[in-house]
Order: structure tokens, then C-alpha cells, then sequence
């Protein structure tokens, strides 16, 4: 059985997707009549067992925006976990705002959310650039990849200490049992061969109340980054309990 301390980052990004909705004319982030407030729910989600906070400033900032960032950074008690494209600009916010990690994600301006890894191994002179810049600077970068031996092999060349394997596939395969098992699979030797590397591994998209249970069986895991599903059961039963059944599940205690 796996290792059941495994850390939850929570992703607040569907927050500020809420509060764009509606307010995204307005010109500012936070107060007055402008709701919810994204680092408000992040405090809380601390508060409820959440051991670091994520949130991914988009280049077009369609959730959330530059001040939810440094807000963020200056609030939380725990750790900012800033996912971000490999630009020279979000670098540069980087270097700015010093979260304790940086995970670097793809970006496709069509797409709702992320949708697949970071291809680091055919873009080895991009991408290396960044991790050495933001590494130097003493934020631990991570990379988000396809459970592929291709693209950890790339992330481990690159001195990138974490990866996040995408879990998106096999989320979305999780109803059909033969790609389920397929999928899962693909993700324990994916995990078991950058633990052999040296990578420190974390998981996470499209992770749920219910696929967890696959999920959290995988040896080698480090800690599970989660943000829709739990901000979509905060709506019925609020922040305290969608945190705390989601830290429950990946320990090993429901």
C-alpha cells in the first residue's frame, strides 16, 4: 500500500473563474461588490487541511489576475504553487513575486483548462532556460508532463527537481474499465521510473472524490494538486468539508 501521507495542494483557479463571470469589467480583484474572493477561499481551504495553494495566472487572465498573485503570496500560510507557460514575461512575474514553487504548464488560449502536458522534450532550450533561471532563484520548479519515459527523461536532464504527471487521461478514462486500468498503469510506472531518477513526483487534473482511491494507491507519490472537483463540492457543502473529505481520501482514512 502506498505511502498514506501524501500532501493536497489545492487549486483556487474555478474560483476566480466564479468571480470573472460576473466582475471581470470591473477592474479590480477584490472588495466592494466584487465576489467571491479567491484568496479568501484559499485561507479557508488552509484552515480546512490544505497543505499549499495553487493557481495558475493565465497570459490571457481569464480567471485569475496579477493582484490575486501577490495577494496570495503575502495571505497563505502554507505554499504558493504558481503554474505558469514558459514565457519570458511570466519569468519575470516569477522572479517577482518568489512563490515557493512554479510548475510550467502549456497554455492553448482555446482550451477551458489545461489540457495535456508540457512537451519539455522537443522545446529542451525553452523550457531549460526557465528552470535554470527560476532554480538560481531559489524557486523549486517543477514541470508538467505526460506520463511518458520520453518527457521525464527530458525533465531529469533539465535539473528540474519535480514533475507533475498529468492524471488526465486516465480520469477520463476511469468509466471504461480496460482504458482504466490501461491508463492507471501507465501512471505507476511513470511514477516508479522518475523515483528512480531522483524526481521528486507530483500528480494531479481531473483527480475526484472518486478516482482518488486509484490514485492514492500509486507508490511514489508526493503530493495530489486537486481544484475543480473540490471547489464544485465546496458549493454543496462548503469549503471545511470538501477540503477535509478530499485530505481524508488521499490519506487513507475514508
Amino acid at each position: 500500500m502506498a505511502d498514506n501521507n501524501i500532501l493536497l495542494g489545492v487549486n483556487v483557479d474555478h474560483v476566480a473563474t466564479v468571480r470573472q463571470a460576473r466582475y471581470r469589467e470591473i477592474g479590480r480583484a477584490c472588495g466592494q461588490i466584487v465576489e467571491p474572493d479567491p484568496i479568501a477561499w484559499a485561507l479557508a481551504a488552509e484552515r480546512a487541511g490544505a497543505d499549499g495553494i495553487t493557481m495558475h495566472l493565465r497570459e490571457d487572465r481569464r480567471h485569475m489576475q496579477d493582484e490575486d498573485v501577490r495577494r496570495m503570496r503575502a495571505c497563505i500560510a502554507t505554499r504558493l504553487n504558481l503554474e505558469m507557460a514558459c514565457t519570458e514575461e511570466m519569468t519575470a512575474f516569477a522572479l517577482a513575486i518568489k512563490p515557493d514553487f512554479a510548475c510550467l504548464v502549456p497554455e492553448n488560449r482555446t482550451e477551458v483548462t489545461t489540457e495535456g502536458g508540457l512537451d519539455v522534450a522537443g522545446q529542451m532550450d525553452r523550457v531549460g532556460q526557465v528552470v535554470r533561471t527560476l532554480n538560481d532563484a531559489g524557486i523549486v520548479t517543477s514541470l508538467f508532463i505526460d506520463p511518458e519515459a520520453s518527457q521525464i527523461d527530458a525533465a531529469a536532464e533539465l535539473g528540474s527537481p519535480l514533475i507533475e504527471l498529468h492524471t488526465g487521461a486516465f480520469s477520463n478514462a476511469w468509466h471504461v474499465p480496460a482504458a482504466r486500468v490501461a491508463e492507471l498503469l501507465k501512471l505507476e510506472r511513470a511514477v516508479e521510473y522518475a523515483v528512480t531518477l531522483g524526481l521528486t513526483v507530483n500528480a494531479g487534473h481531473g483527480v475526484n472524490y472518486v478516482n482518488v482511491a486509484d490514485i492514492r494507491r500509486i507508490e511514489g507519490i508526493h503530493e495530489l494538486n486537486i481544484g475543480h472537483s473540490i471547489v464544485s463540492r465546496a458549493l454543496f457543502t462548503g469549503v471545511d468539508e470538501a477540503v477535509g473529505r478530499m485530505k481524508a481520501l488521499i490519506r487513507g482514512l475514508l
